[in-house]
This record gives structure tokens, sequence and C-alpha cells, in this order.
């Protein structure tokens, strides 16, 4: 098998001409890689096809997949063959084999032909496993610990409210098991709530950490009656289950699984949320011998608790950890645990098992101390130069028996305590478990001796969103917003959704997910993320109103508005435009339109929405009412957010329907979204001043587009707010989003740029001169000093400056526009991505008259071309001639620039 990858990858780079100038690479499943559970009776699966350096115009002309019980059978694929199947298509190729049994293996391989219909060599096999594809399947029990109940901690009455009653220690659980025969392979589905560790004969299986992801996890009764009051009626609620292959960890004879739970959301005990109940395990270990027989270990009455030296472990507000009450070899075989006390089968919750078919929170980078210095009380003071999620790990630790050492953190807001208390064996090593904290540094009280570098460690902790993305420029300032808003969002994503802020709140707000989206998705490989999020979002809808909140999954804490829901809308096309895959919104279409029809109850004859929804006294409850939010001065109407936002959601609704070939839904919406508008203009556009207001109303009208008879009043309007702001901003986290990009787009683009370039408030530049290395709440420095919805306006550094962007005619980067747009002392730029088929980027430079640009387009991608035109009006590519080149396409010449088209591959152009 590797000789045939090695075979293909000499003909791709060496360019013999009897097999395909492409090759299929990075296969995935469900936008996973190798992913160890999936429950889609047909998973998606999807691959890039990559060329030699000097290719151009390759394509993918037809595909071949073959599926099989193992790697060794994909030579006579046992699953599926599709054979030779003529398509472009390379990304949600549906699997169409045999029907899937629960746990199957499957194993895969692509091959591909090329523009010349030549074929490439076989991809590398990749990997999924099936999951527990029917309830009744799962025969283990919900297991906890006998010194809990079922309730879990009560919710404080206030936000703040102090206590001292965090429950019990966080439960250790184990069973012993013998195995005889020759072991063929042995998975565990495993899930715990709130969060769980599974170990198999002392080692701790996989390395996510905090798992599973944050779901609905089952009902809450006392949901309405509190004083956001959405009612427990959602349409979904779930529990993600884990598969971990232990195989390897196994042994013949007697052998040990054990777990330790955590709180997590579960039992969160803070006003922000509503807990479920006690911490619960369910565990089913499926081992196949290599005579065909299996045995299944599962959770039930069998297992032993015992309480763990995790005295307190609460996500809010921190960890104690008393190492003295340590059991070593608590999950090997051979422990004693006689003293064990027998578990409590504990009820299942309400939400529906399901594969956990997302990324996971993992230890995504270790920060060594840039700064160790002992302060005048005695403590140590520990730097780490930028603000993270996540924890300090202590390491070779010496310290007598009942020594406390006590850990503080340094961000804004209080994200909890730390505490450590020594067993005295020396070269003591601790790091929490279920909970993260936020900080730049930290300070440690009690540290005996001297603390030195080889004594600690940050490890920043976040979901495995990777960066997929570059973005520089001449001007640095741009770069460090890009890079402290890329900090903000990693420090957020936790449990498979974004949070407003990582140490307050952590909840999964879904106005601040939609305004930053568009952003996230040009520097993260973030479709397995919101594909677990947006279906969050789905399933947090009241299936009888349509009310989609302002949390997902809810939580009573979420205080905001229309904008908030409007994410069920709005998520799914951008997602959409992003990846081209139709099946986002195939499965949101319903939703969408759910979430209009909610909406339209607060249409006024009008046609003016303006949400008024009351709490359970009856009085409009602000928390469900919101329009914009923290403009640095007075926020537009109400009134005005919720229309533009009615607007938004008919439009992208009308796409939606669109794109899926549902002609008369679209022109029902697109009617909708046209009768909105002109609502918009009557009731808005103060005709007496030429102006829809400041505060983002002239911007919310110039993204809906205004009558030809108001447009220059209203961009002079514009203007004129700009210059009395002395080129400043002035819109909250929505208006902010279409700020920069609004201006560029009607010939503003100079005022984009300075307004980008400021380093004072309100502006991105002035938390940089505060010292920050994260985006803020707001613009002053008020709020938390940790959140990334600020980050939809830096959309403008990619499509407008750079100058890339995705065709929504043709979306996924299929086809590409690159138009660059030269500002201020701007000399180069370069933004490129990872799309669905590959690496695509933009790079020019802007120089003494003239103008160079690189392009990379990836295969079975086309391009146009928008080259600035200088002084000579001549424009070169790959050195010679536009008008001479074979390898493009000649267009025309519009407003400043020559327009060409391209094929795949990598083009050079100069404008001189």
């Amino acid at each position: 098998m590797k000789i045939n990858v090695l075979i293909s990858f000499i003909i791709l780079f060496t360019g013999i001409n009897a097999f395909a100038k492409i090759q299929p690479t990075s296969l995935t499943c469900e936008y996973l890689t190798n992913p160890a559970v999936v429950d889609v009776l047909q998973p998606r699966l999807a691959w890039i096809n990559k060329a030699g350096e000097n290719e151009r115009g390759q394509l993918q002309t037809a595909y071949q997949i073959r599926v099989a019980t193992s790697k060794e059978k994909l030579e006579r694929p046992d699953l599926w063959d599709s054979g030779k199947t003529e398509s472009a298509g390379s990304n949600r190729v549906e699997y169409a084999g045999k029907t899937l049994q629960s746990r199957a293996e499957c194993w895969w391989q692509v091959r591909v032909w090329d523009k010349s219909g030549k074929v490439s060599g076989w991809s590398e096999p990749a990997f999924w496993r099936m999951g527990i594809l029917n309830q009744n399947e799962w025969k283990a029990q919900w297991i906890g610990a006998p010194w809990e109940g079922e309730e879990h901690l009560k919710r404080p009455d206030y936000p703040g409210q102090k206590f001292d009653d965090f429950g019990p220690a966080a439960p250790l659980l184990r069973k012993t098991f013998t195995v005889e025969k020759q072991v063929k392979n042995a998975v565990a589905f495993v899930t715990g709530l709130g969060y769980f560790e599974f170990y198999v004969n002392g080692q701790k299986a996989g390395n996510d950490v905090l798992v599973p992801n944050i779901t609905n996890y089952g009902r809450r009764p006392l949901l309405g009656e509190m004083s956001i009051n959405v009612e427990d009626n959602f349409a979904g609620y779930k529990v993600m289950y884990l598969a971990y292959d232990v195989t390897s960890l196994l042994i013949k004879g007697e052998n040990a699984v054990g777990a330790i739970l955590g709180n997590g959301f579960y039992n969160p005990r803070i006003f922000w949320c509503e807990g479920y109940g006690t911490p619960r395990f369910i565990g089913q270990l499926h081992i196949t011998y290599t005579d065909g027989s299996e045995q299944i270990v599962v959770s039930d009455e069998t297992w032993k608790a015992a309480k763990s030296p995790i005295l307190k472990n609460m996500v809010y507000y921190g960890e104690t950890y008393d190492a003295r009450l340590g059991q070593p070899g608590w999950c090997k075989p051979g422990f004693d645990a006689k003293n064990w006390e027998n578990v409590a089968i504990r009820k299942a919750p309400f939400g529906k098992l399901t594969a956990h078919t997302a990324p996971t929170d993992k230890v995504m980078e270790q920060l060594q101390p840039i700064k160790i210095e002992k302060l005048e009380n005695g403590n140590w003071f520990v730097g780490f130069g930028r603000e993270i999620s996540g924890w300090v790990r202590l390491k070779n630790l010496k310290a007598p028996a009942g020594h406390k050492i006590d850990i503080s953190f340094n961000s804004n807001l209080y994200s909890g305590d730390n505490t450590y208390i020594c067993n005295g064996s020396g070269d003591e090593n601790y790091a929490p478990r279920f909970n993260w904290f936020v900080f730049s540094g930290v300070e440690i009280k009690n540290w005996p001796g001297e603390l030195k570098p080889e004594n600690i460690v940050a490890e920043f902790v976040y979901t495995d969103v990777p960066e997929s993305a570059g973005f520089e420029t001449s001007n640095p300032l741009f770069g460090q917003i890009n890079n402290i808003w890329k900090q903000s969002q990693k420090d957020n994503m936790h449990g498979g959704l974004a949070s407003d802020c990582p140490h307050r709140e952590r909840n999964g707000y879904t106005g601040d997910g939609q305004v930053a989206c568009v952003t996230v998705l040009h520097n993260f490989d973030a479709k397995a993320f919101y594909q677990k999020w947006i279906t969050d979002m789905r399933e947090a809808q009241n299936p009888e109103t349509g009310y989609v909140p302002n949390g997902a999954p809810w939580q009573p804490g979420c205080g905001c508005g229309v904008a908030w829901g409007a994410a069920i809308c709005i998520m799914p096309w951008e997602f959409y435009l992003h990846t081209g895959s139709k099946d986002m919104l195939a499965d949101n279409f319903e939703a969408m339109k759910a979430y209009i029809g909610y909406m339209q109850t607060w249409v006024d004859a009008d046609g003016i929405m303006h949400s008024k929804r009351t709490g359970n006294d009856g009085k409009v409850l602000k928390w469900f009412n919101l329009g914009d939010w923290v403009a640095p001065g007075n926020l537009p109407p109400d009134e005005m957010v919720h229309t533009f936002y009615f607007w938004r959601c008919a439009d992208f609704t009308a796409k939606t329907a669109q794109a899926l070939g549902n002609t008369s839904e679209a022109e029902k919406y697109t009617a909708l979204a046209e009768k909105t508008r002109q609502a918009f203009w009557k009731r808005f556009y103060d005709e007496k001043n030429g102006t829809y207001g400041k505060a983002g109303g002239n911007i919310f009208a110039l993204k809906m587009g205004v009558p030809v008879s108001q447009y220059q009043r209203v961009i002079a309007a514009l203007k004129a707010d700009i210059a009395a702001n002395k080129g400043h901003l002035d819109t909250g986290i929505f208006g902010t989003q279409f700020f920069f990009e609004v201006l560029t787009e009607n010939g503003l683009h100079e005022l984009a740029y300075e307004a980008m370039n400021k380093r004072d408030e309100p502006g991105y530049g002035r938390w940089l001169e505060l010292g920050s290395t994260t985006t803020r709440e707001q613009w002053s420095e008020e709020g938390s000093h940790n959140h990334p919805m600020f980050g939809g306006g830096l959309v403008w550094y990619y499509r407008q400056l750079a100058g890339m962007n995705t065709d929504e005619e043709n979306p996924g980067y299929r086809h590409i526009i690159f138009k660059p747009q030269p500002v201020g002392d701007i000399r180069f730029a370069k933004y490129y991505n990872e799309t669905v088929y590959g690496k695509a980027g933009v790079e020019w430079t802007s120089e003494n008259d003239e103008f160079s640009m690189k392009i990379t387009v990836p295969v079975g991608c086309k391009a146009t071309v928008y080259v600035p035109l200088m002084s000579g009006e001549k424009v070169k590519v790959n050195g010679k001639p536009a008008e001479k080149s074979k390898e493009i396409e000649l267009l025309k010449d519009k407003n400043g620039y020559r327009l060409l088209k391209t094929g795949s591959g990598i083009y050079k152009f100069q404008s001189l």
C-alpha cells in the first residue's frame, strides 16, 4: 500500500505522463480525519486533490472510492466499490455501499482521473468507525456515586452569590474483568456527565480533556420559571459518547477499567446556568477475540466507587486537589478495593446518546514561563506572555505532606481558584482535570523554596479547531489585531461551542457566534466544529413557536435579542458559502423558516419588526429584546436592528431555497425580504437630514441597499458622521461586522482603512495600546477583556484589502474572485486559506508604480482576477503579456482593473 502511494507522488511531482497529474490527499469523513465514532448512516467523505507545482488548469473528471472492513481488504473491498464515477465532486460524497452495522470499522481509499482522463494512484487509506446505531443496543446502565443523589446543586439566586458547598469529592469508578483469549480488537464506547476520564489498566484512554462536548443533556423543568423564561421545550436533547480503541491496553488475565467524573456543566452551580443532575457514567467495552467470539463489559451495579483526591471540581470556581487522598493503582488490576462502595444506578438523561463526531478539547499548546519573580508578599508571579484558557501544570514539586499551594489567575474577571495539597512523595506533578482558568500570568502562594522554569508550564486548552489560514500586511498593526482576535477565539472554544467570554459566563451565545463565524471560517478549519454547534442551535429551537434562544445549548443566563436567534438563518448560509455543502442548508431550512415565522409575530402592519417579549411578570424583558450591543455611544433603535435582521434572515432563507432548488419558497422569501427592505426605508429614513442615523443606522441601510434617490445623501451623512468621530467607528457588535466592508463597497475605502488603523478609542488598536493579547467586550476598558465578538469586522482584511472572495453562485471557493484593493500606505498584503478543495490565496505588492500579484487556485477551481492597472496599463501573466498568454482568458477593463479568468494553479501577474 505504501509503495503504491509513493509511486503516485513520484508520478505527480516528476511529470511522468502515463498517470494523472493530480493525487487525492487529506481524506476526511464527516469533516474529520479518521473519526473514532460516526452514527450518520451514510457518512459523507471528502478529499483534496493536489497537483504538481507548475500544473495549471487541472481538475478532477472522475473518482473511484473503495471501502472495506479492514485495510487488507481494500484491494477487494467488501463494503463498497463505487467504480469509476464521472464527477468533479470531492466534498461531502455520500457513502453508497452496503448497509453499515453498529461498530463497523471502515477503511477507505480514493483515486481520481484528471482533465486528460488519466488515473492517479490510490490515496493513503483512511478510516472511520460506526457507533452504536440503535439505542436498544446499549446494554450498559448509567452509574454514579452512592453518596450523591440525583439532584444537581442549587442554582444561586443572583450573580456573585457566595457559598461554600461545592458538593462532595469527584468519584472514582472501577470494574475488573478477565481476558482469557487472544484479543483481535477492543473498543470502549463511553461517556460521563458533566466531564469524565476513562482508564484501562492504569492508562488514560485518548488525549481528550473536558469531554464530552457540551450539549442540551436533558430536561430541566425549572427553566420556564427563571427570569429569562425560556420553557424546556426544545427540538432536541442529546448526550455525546466517545469511542476509544483500547486493544493495546488489554492484557491476558485480570484487567481493570475505571473512570473519574467531574461536575462540568451538568452540575455547575452558577447563576448563568441551570444544572441537570449529579455526575454519572455509562460505558460499554466491546472485546472481539481472534476466534470470532465477543465479550462485552458494561457499566452496571457490579462496579465499585470511592472518593477521589479532587475535593472540589467546578467549571466556574476551580479545583482543590489533596494528593494525600490519592489511591495509587486504583484503575489497575490487583488493586485492593475492599473498602470501596457499590455504585448507585442513575437515571438515564433524557437526551439521546449520540456519537461524538465532533472535535474535542485538547491541550493544544504548552507555554513556558517568560517571567518569574518573587513578590514582596512572598508569593511568586509567573508570566506567560498572552492570555490563554487552560491551566498550569506543576512539576518536580518537593514538599512535605499537607503542604498547601494556592494558585490564582490574573484575567480581569474571576475564573476560579486552584489549590494543591502535597502528599510528600517528592517530584510531584499536578494539573487540574475538569475546569479551565483564564490567565496570562499566575500568582503562586506558599511554593516551597525557589520557583524555577522547570517547575511550571501553562497548558493552553481549547476545542481542537486548527488554524487554516495566514494573513500579513506591511502594516504590522493589522496583523497584531488579527492575532489577538484569533487568541480570543481560541480561548472561547470549549466543548464544541464558542462562548462569549471564557471566564464570566462561558456560554454559547448565538449572536456572538453568528457575528464572528465568517471571520472564524476565514481563519480556522471549523467545519466539524460548526456542524456540531449549528445542530445545537437547531435543537434549541422551540418546535411550536420557532423561537431560537440567545444561547445554544440553552442556559438561562443568556440575555440578548433578535439578532442572536437569527444565527439559525445566518450561520448555515455562511457555512455553505465557505464550503459549498448543501446538506448544511437542507438540514436547517425548516428551522430557518420556523424562526422567520416566530419573527413575524412581532412585525407590525407597516412591516417593521419590534420584539417586545415579556418575562414572567408580564413586563417587556430587556434580555429578550436587545438590538445592537456595546456601541461606544448610543445604540441604534432596537426596532431598526430587529427589522434589519428580519430582512437578513428572509434574504438568506430565500437564497437557501434557491440553492436547494425550491423556486416557490425562494420567491416567497425574496418577496418578504424586499417588502421588509422597503418598510425599513419608509420608517427609518430621515428625509430632512438625508440619513438613517448614527451608530450603524446608515451602515445597516447601505448593507440592505437604499433607493437611488437616497444614496448620495446617505453616503454624505455617513462621511459626516465619521468625520465628526475623528475617523473612528461608532458601532456595536453587529454594525461593526459590516462597517468596514460597507465603506469599501461604497467607495469609502480610505475611510475604512483610517478607522481600522486607529490606535485610540474606539478602535481595535486601542486594545493593543492597553497591552491586550485578546479582543475585548467593549471599546472602553469596561467589561470582559476576552471577547471575540467584535472579530466580525475583520473580514475586511481578507475580502477587501487582500481581496479573496468566494462566489455565491459557485460557493466553497469553486469560483474565486480575486480583487486586491491597495489603500493608504499598505505596500503588500497576503492572505491564504485551506478551502475544501485545497489551498487558495493571494499576495500582492504595490510599489514604485508597479503592482505584482500571485494567486493560488486549488485543483478543480477557477478564478476571476482583477489586476489593478498602473500608469502604463500593461499586464503580464507569468512573465508574458496577458494578451499573449494561453493560460488565461482576457476579459475586459473595468473601473481601473483588468479582468482575467484562470483555471487552477499558481499565477503571477505584473501591472506596469
